[in-house]
């Protein structure tokens, strides 16, 4: 896993740069957060090939546990991916409020990610 540290609007936004899956756990994503906060960046971008499939099963409860530890330090997230290939009504809700809170981000590319965690700033 490599770190990508990006400067924006006096923002540090550190992107995880992975051909693995990183987080298959609430352990995992504490790690890369701390790494991340080690580094400065309060603010995280993160591919959705980097997280285990279980989280986007609700039922699991993994993903909530993940991002309420996100909450709890204050780092925002942006996920980056094709979210469109689930049909389950309760992640596309899920999706769609944690989006309007602005918390964390569900986006489809890496600019969009840049911009939901530089407060707006298009790249």
């Amino acid at each position: 896993m490599d770190i990508n540290l990006i400067n924006v609007n006096d923002f540090t936004i550190a992107e995880i740069i992975s051909d693995t899956v990183e987080i298959n756990s609430t352990q995992d994503a504490l790690d890369i957060l701390a790494n991340c906060a080690y580094q400065d960046a309060k603010r995280i971008i993160i591919h959705k090939e980097n997280i285990t499939e279980s989280f986007f099963d609700l039922k699991t409860t993994l993903a909530g546990d993940i991002l309420q530890k996100f909450s709890n330090y204050n780092v925002k997230l942006a996920i980056v991916g094709d979210f469109s290939i689930y049909t389950s009504k309760s992640l596309r809700d899920f999706i769609y409020e944690s989006n309007k809170a602005g918390r964390i981000s569900f986006v489809a590319t890496k600019d969009e990610a840049i911009e939901a965690l530089s407060g707006g700033i298009r790249v």
